[in-house]
């Protein structure tokens, strides 16, 4: 069974910082491209980081360039996304997400074949 369980989010203040987990299992991860999107309430789906399967390369929304860190451990099966210098409109459900092969559409949601449930990210002002 493929499951991608996040964790880390919470509750903080803006210029704070969180440190997101997602675990992966059932598949063979460290094949994959794996990224981190989010969806605000009312709002559509919106990509945030993407990293290659060898961690080698990482792309950035431009929201979050320079204040968020995309990584992961292969040898845990596990992404992480370091968000520091939090906002009010980084309040989200994050999630993580996993792609056998990406082009340059990375933020295309319908590009990943396996999710998680999500994770609640809230940046009180």
């Amino acid at each position: 069974q493929v499951l991608l369980v996040e964790s880390g989010g919470g509750s903080v203040q803006a210029g704070g910082s969180l440190r997101l987990s997602c675990t992966a299992s059932g598949f063979t991860a460290s094949n994959y491209y794996m990224a981190w999107f989010r969806q605000a309430p009312g709002k559509e789906r919106e990509a945030v980081a993407r990293i290659s399967a060898s961690g080698a390369t990482t792309y950035y929304a431009d929201s979050v360039k320079g204040r968020f860190t995309i990584s992961r451990d292969n040898g845990h099966d596990t992404l992480y996304l370091q968000m520091n210098m939090l906002k009010p409109e980084d309040t989200a459900m994050y999630y993580c997400a996993a792609a056998v092969w990406l082009g340059v559409t990375w933020y295309d949601p319908d590009r990943y074949q396996y999710w998680g449930q999500g994770t609640q990210v809230t940046v009180s002002s």
